[in-house]
């Protein structure tokens, strides 16, 4: 009652009007749109539902179809007051219906795009309809081809928006840039990748910071889930942030591979914002045994080409190396053994088998770890040995030191951190449209 009445008062004092527009409260409520199909002859279909919970900003992030949620009788329900929705309106096209539902399956319309939706791809992949064509055909007049009861559920399809954007800033500061290196993980089984750009393209602040959407499809969800963390693992992008870490943490995430969403998913998930992967133990040690492996073979061939040992080799033990890998706040001694094509690395006092074809030119690095494939990126090196690599989705910066170079970086002066705190920057380009101080106010 207290909130009524001062909302009422300042509705009153800064309006002159202490009417107040009351809407019901939705627990964990849930974005859920229908996908519908309608002629100019009276006909129209529901394609069944699209869930779209995972947003930021009220901006969808991943979609799926169907929805872990719906049962056959409230997707029914939720379709057929769609189609009931377009025809009361003489409507001819494809468009979306869209609702929110709250914890106990009830429904409530929200608003109908009168358009094709970013997330239209699961819905074709379920379907098996192109909606582009059938929206062509209608233009020309043409009726419907399908019944509803022609309409399937075949398999499970999930959608990740590829953004250019940092997600460690508010889920997904816009970034912009030219992307220096592009590649779309289309060798991946049942992927589609919808883009309008490629490796040169510029991403700049004039449009929609989007850089592709990102599509699987498999049989089931688990299989479709699957595909989309391989998919995201193999995603080449480089001049630009992006946020194919989240998308990657969103997936694995236990709430998520159970079906427990809402639209308050990722602050409820991520109270504090997105702080990326956080490693387990085991991958630790996986991390550290890949970039000292990665690193030795890296040094293995520069021997090869210029017939100079670039890092001293311990003659007692065969062809082993000492390396002290900086990860974090945490310095790990490695120890790195040659066998054949894969190493033998021993991490904590942990022995791992490290195998891969080590093909240094490429972007993407397909790595088995004692039996489990990852596939790893790694993104920059210096001279000094700081490597950064993205393993799990995630970019880990290391350093990698022979135990020669460890000791005596002991001795070598810390670099300072740039002082940044008299310095106002702008995160992205804008207009500066008011200076609200002057010289000699104090803020």
């Amino acid at each position: 009652r207290e909130g009524f009445r001062f909302s009422s008062q300042e509705a009153a004092s800064s309006f002159g009007d202490d009417r107040l527009l009351i809407e019901k409260f939705i627990d964990n409520p849930r974005h859920i749109e229908i996908q519908i199909l309608a002629d100019k002859h009276g006909n129209a279909l529901w394609l069944n539902e699209r869930e779209c919970s995972i947003q930021r900003r009220n901006q969808k992030v991943v979609e799926e179809a169907p929805s872990t949620f719906l049962d056959p009788e409230t997707r029914r329900a939720m379709g057929e007051q769609a189609v009931a929705l377009a025809k009361a309106v003489k409507y001819s096209s494809a468009g979306t219906v869209e609702f929110l539902v709250d914890s106990s399956k009830n429904f409530y319309f929200l608003e109908m795009n009168t358009r094709l939706q970013v997330e239209h791809p699961v819905t074709e992949c379920i379907t098996g309809l192109d909606l582009v064509q059938e929206m062509i055909r209608v233009a020309k007049g043409y009726p419907l081809r399908h019944k509803q009861a022609d309409i399937p559920i075949n398999g499970w399809a999930v959608e990740c928006r590829v953004y250019a954007e940092d997600p460690y800033k508010s889920f997904g500061l816009p970034s912009i840039g030219k992307l220096s290196q592009y590649q779309e993980p289309l060798h991946v089984p049942s992927v589609r990748v919808d883009s309008g750009i490629q490796q040169g393209s510029d991403i700049s602040i004039y449009y929609d910071p989007m850089i592709s959407k990102l599509i699987t499809y498999g049989s089931n969800r688990a299989e479709a889930l699957k595909r989309m963390e391989e998919a995201l693992d193999n995603y080449v992008i480089r001049g630009v942030a992006h946020n194919i870490s989240l998308l990657r943490e969103v997936i694995i995430h236990p709430r998520f591979v159970q079906g427990d969403i809402s639209t308050k998913f990722l602050p409820e998930v991520y109270p504090d914002g997105f702080k990326g992967h956080k490693l387990t133990d085991l991958e630790r040690r996986e991390l550290l045994a890949t970039a000292g492996s990665l690193y030795v073979a890296e040094q293995l061939r520069s021997q090869r080409f210029l017939g100079t040992p670039r890092i001293p080799v311990a003659k007692s033990k065969g062809r082993s190396w000492e390396l002290s890998v900086r990860l974090g706040d945490g310095i790990y001694p490695v120890a790195v053994s040659k066998d054949g094509s894969s190493f033998s690395v021993e991490v904590d006092g942990m022995k791992l088998n490290v195998t891969s074809e080590w093909n240094l030119a490429s972007p993407l690095l397909s790595v088995t770890i004692d039996g489990t494939q990852r596939t790893i990126q790694r993104i920059s090196r210096n001279a000094s040995g700081e490597t950064s690599i993205q393993f799990l989705g995630t970019v880990y910066k290391l350093q990698i030191l022979t135990k020669v170079a460890a000791e005596l970086s002991k001795y070598m002066p810390e670099k300072a951190e740039e002082d940044t705190s008299s310095i106002l920057r702008s995160p992205m380009p804008g207009t500066v449209v008011a200076v609200s101080v002057k010289p000699g106010d104090k803020v």
